[in-house]
């Protein structure tokens, strides 16, 4: 079934940027990529905020390879992340990037952030990609430590999103829509549930935005033109979430 389009991608006559965003696990690309690339495409994103990024054998050359046929360039991230990675169009300008390792917890998988922060017209934007722990009190920690990044970070406006492995009652999710706009819930659009493709029922994936940053609409992409259920199921284990926002000017 088809949805009510998002706003394109524009400029603002007083110098906002209306910019659409995208978050998605991509499951280090181990399924099928021409799908994944596909759905990308049709989002037409500005800013991409990945997880689960390729991270071993010649990572960087597969995460380049993605970009260019999603007609985006890689931001940063990746391997020195330790998944979380972001993508841009040539619409953003960059800044600066910074990679950051999260503290180790012995038997566990290591977290990382991919930060950055980019100039889009009149604009000037943090965002911060994330896939935190499945371990309850580590996630929680980790949820402090990205509002901590974001404050560290020094910026009008951002933009953190990603694989939270936590739903909208669970204390990690609430501690960061505390703080931050959680998009979907302040401007509902296309679907809730991103995880599985094969049977969505929960909600752990999801974009953030802080206060002054208008949200036109979030969710997933479902029945958006040029998005097929069948690309869905057979790109990657998480449905992608995209938003629209107008971030005002300086």
């Amino acid at each position: 079934m088809a949805i009510t389009p998002l706003p394109n991608s524009r400029t603002e006559p007083d110098g906002s940027a209306l910019i659409r965003v995208l978050s998605y696990n991509i499951r280090s690309l181990r399924d099928d990529e021409d799908a994944l690339v596909r759905v990308i495409r049709a989002c037409r994103p500005d800013l991409v905020f990945i997880q689960e990024a390729p991270r071993f054998f010649r990572w960087r050359k597969h995460a380049a390879r993605l970009a260019a046929k999603s007609e985006l360039v890689v931001l940063t991230g990746g391997a020195t992340a330790t998944g979380p990675m972001l993508l841009c169009s040539l619409r953003a300008t960059v800044e600066r990037t910074q990679d950051v390792l999260l503290p180790l917890t012995p038997g566990l998988h290591r977290r990382g952030f991919a930060t950055a922060v980019v100039r889009i017209a009149g604009t000037r934007l943090g965002l911060l990609s994330c896939h935190l722990s499945l371990q309850s009190d580590e996630r929680y920690a980790q949820a402090g430590m990205l509002l901590e990044q974001l404050k560290a970070m020094d910026v009008p406006y951002a933009v953190a999103a990603g694989d939270l492995n936590d739903r909208p009652g669970g204390r990690t999710f609430r501690r960061l829509a505390g703080s931050l706009q959680d998009c979907r819930a302040v401007a509902p659009w296309g679907g809730e549930h991103t995880y599985s493709p094969g049977d969505p029922h929960q909600r752990i994936d999801a974009i953030f935005a802080t206060d002054g940053v208008e949200v036109l609409g979030c969710g997933v992409p479902s029945g958006l033109p040029g998005v097929t259920e069948a690309d869905l199921r057979a790109a990657t284990d998480h449905l992608p979430v995209l938003a629209a926002l107008r971030v005002p000017a300086l």
